[in-house]
């Protein structure tokens, strides 16, 4: 090998090659070229333009194979997929201990494979580290729950954000402190390998799992099944994107699983729980998830995930990160196919059942995890406490931990509303748990508008954020409350970009984060959709306002329930119900009618 380094057409062309030869002998049924040929070196230049030696491992895991198909056929992985296949991330652990020694940051691809160890680098919004958990069914005893929050005092900003996947964020985390977060969170029994990049996030489920007076299965049990067969099997990670898998159970409080790329919904047989799959769900992409047929007994579901997991790595979209995710796929095969292949994977064939051979979940309380509600045990209740578009001081939670305890039953269950529940609080201690949660600034009841409140980080924490949307969800909720009575829940979901991590289409009311032109200068502002839900009365929102301004925002929502309230059939009329039967202009027409001028 000579000292002259090759270009980067030269190093595709080499990897094309020897991943179109190695795939032809598979064909053939030769052994590949891991023996004879184990790696090519390539020579990158380095930043100060000397020679860099990596190598290309050829045939290697299912990653590999994937990539190597990609390349075979021409074309060029994305930077991201580079990255991974150079070097594999899980192997870091030295690095972040040198970049938190030297108090450095990391750069260029680091920043994303730092990500799949839970830790984003999130500059410019905030010169630090936010470190994402990972927290199965989102539970916590009071005791992670407390040293959670001691590692955000001592390490953090002072505060967490509870997230819509019933997780946590701990945030403003120092350079040099990335490691020790890092081990306290493991110390509290907390493990967040893989909670970003292109990763399974944390596993969700009904967040009233054991408790619920209607649930046909308490799916706790399979959701930190399904979190240990993560973490300890190295092809669930590296993904061509990001992948969540949540589980309903069938309870009253629903954990939003027809939005997810895997949704497991709980059935019944003659008496006998089993779960539907379904599959491609991605609502910024304005899909829900769709019912295969397939049904599962509880010991098939793992086993079931992982082989669509595997099929989804072998075969997902390793060049255009915009067309990586499952639903692509399955928009490009169709579902017999995704299955087929998929069954390849599995010990049992796929079990198809028509639904309506099933005893279906029983309804939805959209309040249902707000407030005092009974649980299926005799004598006890659980509390939802609302929190502020999720965020929690450390004093606030360590004061929860100990409400949990001294009243409850010592766990803390986050929900994908953002806010929390506290379990196993007997009639007799709900007085005086909802007075201790008032104490400390929070509320155990509230308006329908502050309980359906959702936002992300916004730009306040998120590059990519063109919103502020945390201080405006506060504001347009505080507006409403001043302004509006309401008598039926309404969501309102804030986003402040097109990855929608708040979920905007499937809010009564989304708002979706954009930079908006006022008299020749640009402001934060939204697009305003409306008429979105999940679940039986699933829909995508439809747009009803380009380029609000963000000020004028609280003032254009409370027109639309004002609108609402007159306009509609009857008291029982959903905000959902009210907005699909009409067309957007008809709409428009109604929420200006006896108006002030419309807000353009």
């Amino acid at each position: 090998m000579t000292d002259q380094a090759f270009t980067d057409e030269q190093k595709q062309y080499l990897q094309g090659f020897a991943a179109g030869v190695d795939l032809s002998r598979h064909a053939q049924g030769l052994p590949g070229l891991n023996g004879a040929l184990a790696a090519l070196p390539v020579l990158n230049n380095s930043a100060d333009g000397s020679a860099a030696g990596t190598t290309v491992t050829v045939g290697g895991d299912i990653h590999a194979h994937a990539q190597d198909r990609f390349l075979a056929e021409g074309k060029k992985l994305s930077a991201e997929e580079q990255a991974k296949r150079d070097k594999n991330a899980l192997d870091m652990w030295d690095e972040l201990n040198e970049r938190a020694d030297a108090g450095a940051f990391p750069k260029g691809t680091d920043v994303f494979m730092t990500k799949f160890h839970g830790l984003f680098y999130v500059a410019p919004a905030q010169d630090g580290y936010m470190c994402r958990l990972r927290l199965p069914a989102g539970v916590m005893t009071s005791h992670q729950f407390r040293g959670v929050a001691d590692l955000a005092a001592q390490f953090g900003g002072g505060y967490t954000h509870v997230t819509t996947r019933a997780n946590l964020q701990i945030r403003e985390i120092g350079a040099g402190d990335a490691v020790n977060v890092l081990t306290g969170l493991q110390d509290l029994g907390i493990v967040i390998r893989g909670s970003g990049a292109d990763n399974i996030r944390n596993i969700t489920a009904s967040p009233t799992a054991g408790i619920d007076t209607q649930e046909l299965i308490d799916t706790r049990s399979l959701a930190k099944q399904l979190h240990h067969y993560i973490l300890n099997h190295r092809e669930m990670y590296g993904l061509p994107r990001k992948f969540n898998v949540a589980f309903d159970g069938g309870g009253r409080v629903s954990a939003l699983a027809d939005t997810n790329d895997i949704g497991l919904m709980a059935v019944r047989v003659d008496g006998e729980p089993y779960f539907r799959l379904e599959l491609g769900g991605i609502t910024g992409h304005k899909d829900f998830s769709r019912d295969t047929g397939v049904m599962l007994k509880p010991d098939q579901v793992i086993p079931a995930v992982a082989a669509i997991i595997r099929t989804f790595v072998d075969h997902g979209d390793r060049t255009d990160r915009r067309k990586a995710r499952l639903k692509y796929l399955l928009d490009d095969w169709g579902f017999d196919r995704f299955l087929d292949e998929a069954k390849q994977h599995l010990p049992f064939d796929w079990p198809r059942v028509p639904l309506d051979t099933c005893e279906q979940r029983g309804g939805v309380d959209p309040l249902g995890h707000v407030g005092v509600h009974r649980q299926k045990q005799d004598g006890l209740n659980y509390i939802g406490v609302v929190l502020p578009v999720g965020k929690l001081t450390c004093e606030q939670m360590c004061a929860l931990a100990s409400i949990s305890e001294r009243f409850g039953g010592g766990d803390i269950r986050l929900t994908v509303w953002q806010n929390l529940l506290i379990t196993d609080v007997a009639d007799a201690d709900v007085e005086s748990a909802c007075r201790e949660i008032e104490s400390i600034g929070l509320h155990h009841a509230a308006a329908n508008v502050r309980a359906g409140l959702v936002a992300c980080t916004g730009n306040a924490g998120c590059k990519f954020a063109a919103s502020d949307t945390k201080s405006h969800a506060m504001a347009i909720a505080d507006h409403i409350e001043q302004h509006v009575e309401l008598d039926q829940p309404v969501n309102i979901h804030l986003t402040g970009c097109d990855h929608s991590c708040a979920q905007h289409y499937i809010g009564d009311i989304g708002l979706l984060g954009a930079n908006v032109d006022r008299s020749d200068d640009m402001v934060e502002g939204y697009h305003v959709y409306v008429g979105g839900g999940f679940g039986p009365r699933q829909a995508i929102g439809r747009e009803l306002r380009r380029d609000v301004p963000a000020d004028e925002a609280p003032q254009l929502v409370e027109r639309v329930l004002r609108g609402y309230l007159k306009h509609r059939r009857d008291a029982d009329e959903r905000f959902s119900e009210f907005t699909n039967r009409h067309e957007i202009d008809q709409l428009l027409g109604l929420i200006d009618a006896d108006q002030p001028a419309a807000v353009n």
